[in-house]
């Protein structure tokens, strides 16, 4: 099939990385390795602050809404319009009504509806999301908390599964060596959830401040000097290592011991998978999308989400029990390799597309 591939939220054309970016580069990998064209229709961004910015949007979308029209009135038609994480700050303008006047199918991934925000000044976008998720012949989710959301506020919507994934290429190249007393992250530095995360996992490593650790500290951004100041009082033990790409982070992964990122907030946290592909168990919290993407008590530890003192503990217990941290890591590293690699998503994702009952996808 020729599939029009839009992701309004950030473009994978974007040049600043992040799980979003990643994410729906890997979609577009797993549809071109089961056979189909993609082309990326638009790089226009709707995302949006403040409903008062999103309304400034109105009249680029509707120019860029008649450049699509334009398009295929000259060129020939997509067969599918494949959307990824479209939600109230970033809905689709375009898709629904393109796959509607060209009669194409409208597919989904990742899209999530929030009832509360309605009262929060974005009702009208979230008009466009509801309605965009009613439309489509699918919508593929990734975690059990993305379906029960769309599930709860769509009974009729069609829906679908599709596990989080990575292409584990770069990890099967490197041999793990790990130093089992140093802790690996890898994450952006910016405000609310990434700073969050980063402030529980700083008070985390003072309650185990006299176990024998280091830290490696993968990531950049706007908020690095707000993060380093969090680890200040831990001479010798942190290592910044900034923005690295992603080659590097698999080698650098596969030196380390243990993965620690609490994980406020995350949808579900590619990185996650990318540690245990390099034989890193995980320690986390069971909160948001992270259980999506790490096997409790066998590829990694979560704890209750907010409690410092358990997550303090269980990054303890793995440091404390070299069994069980070696036996955690091989099992994480067959997790990724055999199940939620970029092929078997590939199989998967054109399963979904071609067979779904009742998508009307063929």
């Amino acid at each position: 099939m020729r599939v029009a591939f839009y992701a309004p939220m950030k473009s994978p054309n974007h040049p600043v990385p992040s799980g979003d970016r990643l994410m729906a580069r890997l979609l577009i990998r797993a549809l071109q390795l089961a056979g189909h064209q993609v082309e990326v229709v638009s790089e226009f961004r709707t995302h949006a602050a403040t409903p008062e910015a999103a309304a400034v949007l109105e009249p680029a979308i509707s120019a860029e809404l008649a450049r699509l029209r334009a398009k295929w009135q000259e060129e020939p038609r997509p067969d599918l319009w494949f959307c990824y994480h479209p939600y109230y700050k970033s809905p689709d303008p375009f898709g629904p009504v393109i796959s509607a006047e060209f009669a194409i199918p409208y597919v989904t991934a990742e899209a999530s509806y929030a009832a509360k925000r309605d009262r929060t000044g974005w009702a009208a976008r979230q008009k466009r999301v509801g309605e965009a998720v009613m439309q489509a012949a699918v919508n593929i989710c990734f975690t059990e908390r993305d379906r029960a959301g769309l599930s709860a506020a769509f009974p009729q919507a069609r829906l679908a599964a599709l596990k989080p994934f990575i292409d584990p290429v770069l990890f099967e190249a490197v041999r793990p060596a790990p130093d089992p007393s140093r802790l690996m992250t890898v994450a952006m530095m910016r405000a609310a959830d990434k700073m969050e995360s980063y402030a529980m996992l700083a008070k985390a490593l003072r309650l185990i401040e006299k176990r024998p650790w280091t830290l490696a500290v993968i990531g950049d951004g706007p908020m690095r000097r707000e993060v380093e100041a969090l680890f200040v009082g831990f001479p010798g033990r942190i290592e910044w290592l900034g923005e690295q790409g992603e080659a590097e982070i698999a080698g650098l992964l596969a030196r380390g011991g243990i993965y620690v990122w609490p994980g406020c907030g995350e949808a579900y946290g590619l990185a996650y998978l990318e540690a245990q592909a390099a034989s890193l168990p995980v320690v986390a919290q069971q909160t948001a999308g992270v259980p999506a993407v790490v096997e409790v008590g066998v590829t990694g530890l979560l704890t209750p989400e907010g409690d410092v003192a358990a997550y303090a503990g269980a990054i303890a217990a793995l440091l404390g029990n070299g069994q069980k941290r070696d036996a955690m890591g091989q099992a994480a590293r067959r997790f990724v390799l055999e199940e939620r690699s970029l092929a078997t998503a590939a199989r998967a994702l054109d399963e979904i597309l071609r067979h779904s009952a009742g998508t009307g996808v063929r």
